[in-house]
């Protein structure tokens, strides 16, 4: 299926399982389009995997998130995932991969462990962490952010929470990445699967020494836990401690690495946020809207539904574009403008219903800190090169992106 074309005259020439068609300049055109005129079609068989449906409004998404009983996570939350015979390997483990009744219980108790004192003890390594990456930032000239801060970040954060030494972080961010995006075309499926194979190894040793010697941290909670009178079995430990860790890199670093462009971009919302006149937490909201790192999520219909007057079959995969909904007319007012003021702002970045992401809390809390440190500590930001887009067709951003910050406070923060 190729993507040539002009998408006005047929929408079905735009391919979406072709990372190359996220590159294209167009996008936001094709998916005004589409919510106009198609908002609910069924996208064509290609090379890669079997016919699809394609949800683009933000009504209709939401519909389907808050649906678990007619829409199942448990084949697949993502294209590539639902494409795989068989479905995904992690299918009633992992969290995401898991239906009711047993993703509630497995839920409740790893919400449990996610304890206030936790979080604090998280959130206060997390705001020494992005000072020092970024506060000494200011004037020292052109940077690459996206290397030296975004991706160094969100992975301290998560593995802070996990239990995972700190010496072993950058080892986890590279085979993170390569796990789930590409920097690059050209990278191959064996890649992929070396470098997530090596990530369940890494879980795996870690989790057998914490039920010797608990800790107070994540894995240690899910190691020494029941579920309905059961422990949780090592590839269910194994399984979720993969999953938190590319849940909590990708989101939050590409929402960071997009705040700077956006920043860079648009100096006017920039002197908003760092001369108080809009709430840093009304900003963390629209950052993650205008971003929107994870452009997609899948489901399974799990019977006949009608869905923007489309029925959709028993066995059908159905894909919600996050990435058109975050920017729907019908929802949001001038959904075009980067406006830290926005309110409401009913974003999807983080899912909706029993799947709303579990690690939103840590993915604010991030974004929260760079602003702050921002704001303490620089006057102005410029981009000094072209940024680098991720080659997916899962996640939206950059993979560099060279600034120059100009040092200087603020009241804000």
């Amino acid at each position: 299926m190729p993507n040539t074309g002009t998408f006005t005259d047929d929408l079905y020439s735009v391919n979406l399982t072709d990372p190359s068609t996220f590159l294209r300049p167009d996008m936001e055109d094709f998916w005004r389009h589409v919510r106009a005129e198609e908002p609910v079609y069924l996208h064509p068989a290609t090379d890669s995997g079997p016919p699809f449906w394609v949800v683009s409004r933000h009504a209709d998404v939401l519909t389907v998130l808050q649906d678990p009983e007619h829409f199942s996570s448990r084949s697949g939350n993502m294209l590539s995932s639902l494409h795989k015979p068989g479905g995904d390997p992690a299918a009633g483990i992992n969290l995401a991969l898991t239906d009711a009744p047993r993703h509630n219980a497995m839920r409740t108790i790893l919400l449990k462990a996610f304890s206030p004192r936790t979080r604090k003890m998280v959130t206060d390594k997390l705001q020494q962490r992005v000072d020092q990456l970024l506060g000494g930032a200011a004037g020292t000239g052109t940077f690459d952010f996206a290397k030296e801060v975004a991706d160094v970040v969100p992975m301290g954060t998560i593995c802070d929470l996990l239990g995972f030494p700190p010496e072993d972080h950058k080892y986890l961010l590279d085979l993170s990445r390569d796990a789930l995006s590409t920097d690059e075309e050209g990278q191959s499926e064996e890649d992929f699967w070396l470098s997530r194979n090596e990530l369940l190894v890494y879980c795996q040793e870690i989790i057998e020494a914490r039920r010797e010697d608990p800790q107070d941290d994540l894995i240690s909670a899910m190691a020494t836990c029941e579920i309905n009178g059961e422990p949780m079995t090592d590839d269910e430990v194994v399984v979720n401690c993969y999953g938190f860790i590319l849940a909590g890199d990708h989101t939050s670093r590409l929402a960071m690495v997009g705040t700077l462009l956006a920043f860079s971009q648009h100096p006017d919302q920039w002197q908003a946020l760092k001369e108080g006149r809009v709430p840093i937490a009304a900003a963390v909201e629209e950052i993650l809207r205008w971003t929107t790192p994870s452009m997609h999520m899948g489901r399974t219909a799990t019977a006949d539904v009608t869905v923007g007057g489309r029925t959709i079959r028993e066995g059908d995969h159905v894909i919600l574009w996050n990435t058109s909904a975050n920017r729907d007319e019908a929802t949001f007012r001038d959904p075009q403008s980067f406006d830290l003021a926005r309110t409401p702002n009913k974003h999807l970045s983080f899912g909706s219903g029993p799947h709303f992401c579990f690690g939103s809390y840590l993915g604010r809390a991030e974004i929260t800190a760079v602003l702050k440190t921002l704001c303490g500590s620089v006057d102005r930001i410029e981009l000094m090169g072209d940024p680098k887009p991720l080659y997916s067709t899962f996640l939206r951003g950059y993979s560099s992106l060279p600034v120059s910050l100009t040092p200087g406070g603020s009241i804000a923060g």
